[in-house]
């Protein structure tokens, strides 16, 4: 395996473990541990039992999105990397070249 594939797919699984991990540190902690907990909130903004106006939605949410994009980015990169053919080199090119304009004579 050529270096940049293995960069590649170390860069891959990495976005993806990153992404797991955040998630599940960040949104799934929020959602099982401490939304609904609160009971000093209006009825009104509670919705299937979650209260939408606590404080912690507005700040693990957006840092969760911006996080995920990353390592989307990340994981493209990487995939990209991963399945990319390697490069035809120089020398090759020529010499097809070469014999392309030698039998066009």
């Amino acid at each position: 395996m050529a270096k940049d594939k293995i960069i590649g797919l170390i860069v891959m699984l990495l976005g993806i473990l990153i992404a797991v991990v955040y998630t599940m540190g960040s949104v799934v902690d929020l959602w099982f541990g401490t939304l609904g907990a609160n009971p000093n909130w209006d009825v009104a903004f509670r919705l299937f039992g979650i209260d939408w106006l606590d404080w912690r939605l507005f700040t693990v949410l957006p840092l969760w999105i911006m996080v995920l994009l990353i390592a989307i980015i990340a994981i493209w990169i990487g995939y990209s990397m991963l399945t990319t053919p390697a490069p035809v080199p120089l020398e090759e090119l020529e010499e097809e070249l070469a014999a392309e304009e030698e039998s066009g004579e």
